[in-house]
């Protein structure tokens, strides 16, 4: 399979993963998580309510299927944030 073909597979692999993510994180929440497209990856972010700090083990084991993931503490509380990445081809600089 050639590099365009492996970039395709791998983006709709992708936005499979995000949507799970996504559909997951409205459950814990209560509102639905805010996506955005990036080059190479999908961001997703949610605010982190009561029901989310409820199921925090869960909440951390969904964060856990991105390539990065975090909470950011904002002046109106606080963001849990994933990123999901195209997986790289070939070793890592």
């Amino acid at each position: 399979m050639g590099a365009v073909g492996y970039d395709r597979h791998q983006g709709a692999a992708i936005r499979t993963a995000a949507a799970t993510v996504a559909q997951q994180l409205t459950e814990l929440t209560g509102t639905p998580p805010r996506v955005t497209v990036e080059p190479g990856a999908i961001h997703i972010e949610t605010d982190v309510t009561d029901a989310a700090l409820s199921h925090w083990v869960r909440l951390l084991a969904v964060l856990e299927l991105g390539t990065e993931y975090g909470v950011s503490k904002t002046p109106d509380g606080q963001i849990a944030w994933l990123r999901i990445e195209l997986r790289r081809q070939g070793p890592r600089p």
